[in-house]
């Protein structure tokens, strides 16, 4: 039960993250949320398995600069789909592209990097790291497609016009989310 709790918790940004980029999406099939979810989970808990694996040499790291790794790819990523949004341009920082995708999932996943070490420093075995790692890989999955399909019927729902207000918005709450993540 602990590892689902703290599954949900770490995912919490990513449902965010994925709801307001999906707002952008053109088109949204099943299988395209599923692929953009399973990437995010790929990150989420190879992050979390590779802070685990490398606890020595990323503690100091991680504890230093993780806040302003999070907030520099999320003001990317917020930065240019509220721009672009500003400009009436509908292409590049949103789900609609590869690299936003990894950029918006290693934004969303510094944090399970910092899990992984503190519980290998907190003498976390194997054992606990890949049920930890599997546990958060699964729920993130599960949290990233649901926030992708709400995203993606909120947007759509909100129409063409609304669809550019909807991405302003979007690009917001991601620089927020990161501003927070600087803040906390």
């Amino acid at each position: 039960m602990e590892n689902i709790i703290i599954a949900c918790s770490l995912c919490a940004d990513c449902f965010a993250v994925c709801l307001a980029s999906s707002i952008c999406l053109k088109m949204c099939t099943w299988k395209k949320a599923l692929g953009i979810a399973i990437i995010f989970g790929i990150i989420q808990a190879g992050l979390l398995f590779a802070g685990w694996g490398g606890a020595a040499i990323f503690a100091s790291f991680v504890e230093k600069w993780s806040k302003w790794i999070a907030f520099a790819l999320l003001a990317y990523v917020g930065g240019n789909m509220l721009l672009e949004g500003i400009k009436g341009e509908s292409e590049g920082a949103d789900l609609n592209s590869f690299k936003s995708v990894i950029i918006g999932g290693i934004a969303t996943s510094i944090d399970a990097l910092a899990v992984g070490v503190s519980r290998a420093l907190s003498g976390a075995d194997l054992h606990n790291a890949i049920s930890l790692t599997v546990a958060v890989g699964l729920v993130t999955v599960a949290f990233a497609f649901s926030g992708i399909q709400l995203g993606h019927r909120i947007g759509k729902a909100a129409g063409e016009k609304a669809g550019r207000w909807a991405q302003i918005a979007g690009g917001a709450v991601l620089l927020t989310i990161g501003i927070l993540i600087c803040i906390r």
